[in-house]
Parts: C-alpha cells; structure tokens; sequence
C-alpha cells in the first residue's frame, strides 16, 4: 500500500452515502476544493469531535465553497445515526471496505475486536482532484482540523 502524495491525482473510490446514492470521489468534488474525512467510526470520541467540528464551521466552508464529504466503515444505521447525533451537514458515506479503501488511499488500518477500521486519516484535494495535503494517523490521534483546512485553502488560493 502506498500512501498518496501532494500533487497526486486523488483515486477513484466509491461508496455508499447516508440516505441513498453514492459518493464518488473524487467526481463529486471537481472544481472546487475539498476535504476528505476518513474516520474511525461512531465509536471513536476524537472522529466524533472532528465530525462535530466541520460540522459547526461549515457556514465558514459554505462561504469558501469547499465541499466537505466523510465516510467509515460503519453501517447506514450507524452513520445515520452518527449525522443526527453530531448536527453533521455534509454527505457521509458508509461501509466502505476497509481494505479495499487502504489499499486504494494507504490508510492505516485497526482491528478493535469487530472487524477492521479505517485509522483517521484526511485530504485537502485542489478543484482538479489533485491531492493538496494527505494527514495520515496511524492511531486514535492526529488529523484535520476545520481552521488549519480553512487558513490552508485561503493561503493556497490566493485569499490569505
């Protein structure tokens, strides 16, 4: 598994979203820029406050017309009911492949007893679905945070 690279066309990955449909990225972002949330699960308290977070600013994402999209390998029940649980706004897509999904993007894989999971892991993609920064986590901690995404963007766009 490799991990991917700034500059790097974003691959092609499908899942299914909360409430029917597909999230294909990185498709469903072209032109404009976007961030990738890849999380642990409804179990994890640091996803929750991440999700709750880009939740929260998403007025201030909105406003920068940057599209942000989550997913895990969590069920729909589950990722429904993470959305209602955290007020998330975005599109969420669910049982992803955890393998499949790390081998595609190199995210770091866990095993909590239930199966394999998807360790954080998050992208900053530019409008041509090139990857602008890849955060990996090997474990519960570091990842994305909506001011460093937002001040990034700005700065890289010429706003900042």
């Amino acid at each position: 598994m490799n991990r991917l690279e700034n500059a790097q066309p974003f691959p092609q990955l499908v899942v299914p979203a909360v409430g029917g449909g597909k999230l294909t990225l990185p498709d469903d972002l072209a032109g404009k820029w976007a961030t990738i949330l890849v999380y642990r699960g409804s179990w994890c308290p640091y996803c929750a406050a991440q999700l709750a977070a880009f939740s929260r600013a998403s007025a201030s994402f909105t406003e920068e017309n940057i599209a942000v999209v989550a997913l895990s390998v969590d069920d729909e029940a589950t990722s429904a009911g993470t959305i209602a649980k955290h007020r998330i706004d975005f599109p969420v897509g669910h049982s992803a492949d955890a393998h499949a999904v790390s081998e595609l993007l190199g995210t770091y894989l866990g095993d909590n007893g239930d199966g394999p999971f998807l360790q954080s892991t998050g992208f900053v993609l530019r409008p041509d679905g090139t990857v602008a920064v890849a955060v990996y986590s090997s474990d519960a901690i570091g990842r994305l945070t909506p001011p460093d995404v937002l001040g990034y963007i700005k700065y890289h766009s010429g706003q900042g």
